[in-house]
């Protein structure tokens, strides 16, 4: 896991689920927002949260990463366009890391989960392969916002030019890249995005 770092994605507007979701209660104990850093801080990683919301950012201040120091806080500047553009700006924030991206919006999610992930993009890539992204694939499709987005300039370079073009959807930059699937149990990929996906989240 060296050189590589966990970020948490939790700067939404939560339109659809009509009030924040990161700080919606977790029967874990505590917010969506704290019981998916402590999934992450089970990891020997450190960890940036991506919010700009000052109530996210109260809640991570006194947190711990997982290798015991105070948990990093990206505030995003404006403008707030959506995941792409916030991994521009980790990416830029961070060169010389591979990121470990995180959404809040996964309430399911299991430290085993994060760790094959991380496993499986630790696999060596052959001589001469581009750095390959890998994104959890659910058994339907891939959860782009779940993934490890290697150490790369030239991978920086392309994600810098298309956001500066106006590029904001992240499915479309990921169709120009390298990309190895990585199966997951489906049941800790579910996104919760609207009150009836939460409906019955646990027992």
């Amino acid at each position: 896991m060296n050189g590589l770092r966990a970020c948490l994605l939790s700067g939404g507007a939560s339109r659809r689920m009509g009030t924040d979701k990161a700080l919606l209660p977790h029967p874990a104990g505590g917010t969506w927002l704290e019981f998916s850093l402590a999934q992450l801080a089970a990891l020997p990683l450190p960890i940036t949260l991506v919010s700009h919301h000052r109530a996210h950012q109260a809640l991570a201040r006194p947190l711990r990463d997982g290798l015991g120091h105070p948990i990093s806080v990206l505030e995003e500047p404006l403008p707030r366009e959506g995941p792409l553009l916030a991994l521009d700006r980790l990416m830029a924030h961070h060169p010389g890391q591979g990121l470990l991206l995180c959404p809040v919006d996964m309430p399911w999610l299991e430290v085993a989960t994060l760790e094959a992930l991380v496993g499986a993009a630790a696999t060596p890539a052959a001589a001469g392969a581009p750095a390959a992204i890998h994104l959890a694939h659910d058994g339907r499709r891939l959860q782009p916002l779940l993934g490890v987005y290697p150490d790369d300039p030239g991978q920086r370079e392309r994600l810098a030019a298309f956001t500066a073009a106006g590029g904001r959807r992240l499915q479309d930059w990921l169709a120009g890249e390298a990309v190895v699937p990585v199966a997951l149990p489906p049941a800790g990929l579910r996104n919760a995005n609207t009150p009836d996906d939460a409906t019955g989240l646990w027992p």
